[in-house]
């Protein structure tokens, strides 16, 4: 049985991080005395759901979480460090603190650490998120015990919607790219200027072609960028629509 620990304090462990290729010991109070903090906890890095969704939308979401009184976002895993600096890297979650708990004594204190032996795992930590005041844990979103890897109601806009069901979220953004694009860096600076957060996808990685381009888009050149399922086409197409919003 998973433990429900609203109003208790977190605890008191040390996390073995590493920064600027050292080990830099972080301890419980570190990351949460005189802060307000979201934690959400996964299986593991690198995995489908944590690597596509659950990770993604946080970072995403990271500067209106900020705006609604968050002081940090802590993505915890039963991972070692250089497990979880690779995998933020990879992400790019500039605007997380990704948090290896290595030895599980922090899922263990929160009564989150499972046995998943059966996929080759051994002791990970069970999938949920919780708001953190001062050390002590306001409210959980716990996923729901059923086999597999459920993924219901820890995700950010379930959290989001606690702390502010009327928070002003950000357009949602993707851009097509290629590298070496003159244009495409164009688009980009253009949207970092409004201070809007866009997803790259770029032709020629990860098996992604011209033809997936011309699938998804119509068009056969890049950039293309689209803001809420709208295409808007081309950078000069952006810059004409960034001008009338």
């Amino acid at each position: 049985m998973l433990n429900d620990r609203q109003g208790h304090k977190v605890p008191d462990v040390i996390f073995h991080t590493r920064k600027d290729n050292d080990w830099l010991p972080v301890s419980s109070s570190d990351l949460f005395t005189g802060k307000r903090v979201v934690v959400f906890a996964l299986p593991g890095a690198f995995t489908p759901t944590c690597s596509s969704t659950h990770l993604p939308r946080y970072n995403e979401l990271a500067g209106v979480f900020k705006d609604n009184g968050i002081d940090a976002i802590v993505c915890l895993s039963v991972n070692d460090a250089f497990v979880m600096e690779s995998w933020g890297a990879d992400q790019d979650a500039d605007h997380l603190m990704l948090i290896p708990d290595g030895n599980g004594e922090f899922s263990q204190g929160m009564g989150m650490l499972v046995d998943k032996s059966n996929i080759g795992f051994g002791q990970r930590s069970w999938r949920y998120s919780m708001l953190v005041n001062d050390g002590t844990i306001e409210k959980m979103f716990i996923e729901p015990e059923k086999p597999g890897d459920p993924f219901e109601v820890s995700d950010a806009d379930t959290m989001l919607n606690y702390i502010n069901p009327e928070a002003v979220q950000p357009a949602r953004v993707t851009l097509f790219s290629k590298v070496g694009c003159p244009h495409c860096h164009r688009a980009k600076d253009a949207l970092t200027a409004k201070g809007m957060v866009f997803e790259e996808i770029v032709v020629g990685n990860g098996g992604i072609g011209f033809s997936s381009l011309a699938a998804v888009t119509g068009a056969g050149t890049t950039p293309q960028v689209y803001i809420d399922g709208k295409h808007i086409g081309t950078a000069d197409d952006l810059e004409v629509f960034l001008a009338q919003a």
